[in-house]
């Protein structure tokens, strides 16, 4: 099948990966559209705008990454470093939920502030020195699955790119665009791999040339193509690749999805002596809040009687909703 309509009509445009294949080269790739699910992640933080946007490109090749990988769990990208944001973390699980979060080191305030008006802040600049992990988990009975590298590029892009080229020994080409525009955050990907075994005998030059004619195309995508809701996925797939046939797999959708809750939260309060949890009140009530998502939980002194009496239910407040 060649451009157009994804199969099954299926025609969403945001928070969306499709699986793609160059038909000419059997070069495999996924293209990912990011919209209303980036801006609700970004914006549940004040982040300054460098590093919300190097979190939504976080979020972004998690996205690209994760969907191309059979798992039934949690695949997560994580950076630590030692410059202005220490930790970067986001994850998707196996059903499409994700959730990202970036912690700024508040001794480099001064720094970050400096940084305020450069939209282009680097990864050496914001990161430092460090390094890139990926991680599947599938839960206690599997292994633990984890790639590591050093921090080596200006872009995170270009440091999973190290990644594969050093650990993996596979050509990946990435092309990303993370901007705010007026309806908020948005962001697009196209991700395209050279497997190292191809299906059909090509000779190696040809098999060259294929690959550097795809990154030509892929790389004349436009910020504006990768983003905007008004285009098609499979309408950009088609205009980069249709001189070389364009073949387009089932779409999957990703939604916000933060697995905090409050029963977790009575479990870790619990697990500590009631005196304990005396000396962490403040004006009367203990509250924990999520990393990922900033909802707090609080709990008062009826709360906490219930809790250590074994009433406690951990059950969400009406309304809290989905985090």
């Amino acid at each position: 099948m060649t451009g157009g309509a994804a199969p099954g009509g299926d025609r969403r445009v945001d928070d969306v990966v499709q699986p793609f294949q160059i038909e000419a080269s059997a070069l495999r790739g996924r293209m990912v559209r990011l919209g209303p699910m980036l801006d609700r992640i970004l914006g549940r933080h004040d982040y300054p705008e460098p590093v919300a946007r190097l979190l939504g490109e976080t979020i972004t090749l998690a996205a690209v990454m994760a969907s191309g990988l059979k798992y039934d769990g949690v695949f997560t990208l994580q950076t630590k470093g030692d410059a202005v944001v220490p930790l970067m973390v986001a994850d998707v699980t196996s059903a499409g939920e994700v959730r990202g979060y970036a912690k700024v080191d508040p001794d480099k305030a001064d720094r970050l502030a400096e940084l305020e008006g450069e939209a282009d802040a680097d990864v050496p600049t914001l990161l430092g020195k460090g390094y890139l992990a990926f991680t599947v988990d599938q839960g206690r009975d599997t292994d633990l699955y984890q790639g590591i590298v050093e921090l080596s590029g200006a872009s995170v892009a270009e440091c999973v790119q190290h990644y594969f080229r050093q650990s993996e020994q596979i050509d990946v080409g990435l092309k990303l665009y993370v901007g705010r525009r007026e309806t908020g955050w948005r962001a697009g990907g196209l991700m395209v791999q050279r497997l190292p075994d191809p299906e059909k005998e090509v000779p190696a030059s040809d098999r060259e040339d294929d690959w550097r004619r795809a990154m030509i195309l892929m790389d004349s995508a436009s910020a504006a193509e990768l983003s905007d809701p008004g285009l098609e996925p499979n309408g950009l797939l088609y205009r980069l690749f249709h001189e070389d046939g364009v073949r387009v797999y089932e779409p999957s959708a990703f939604s916000v999805g933060c697995r905090c809750s409050r029963r977790r939260v009575a479990a870790i309060l619990g697990s500590f002596p009631r005196e304990e949890i005396e000396d962490m009140k403040i004006e009367g009530r203990v509250e924990m809040t999520c990393e990922f998502c900033n909802f707090t939980f609080a709990f008062d002194d009826e709360a906490l009687d219930r809790l250590y009496s074994g009433l406690e239910t951990g059950d969400d407040p009406a309304g809290a909703g989905p985090h």
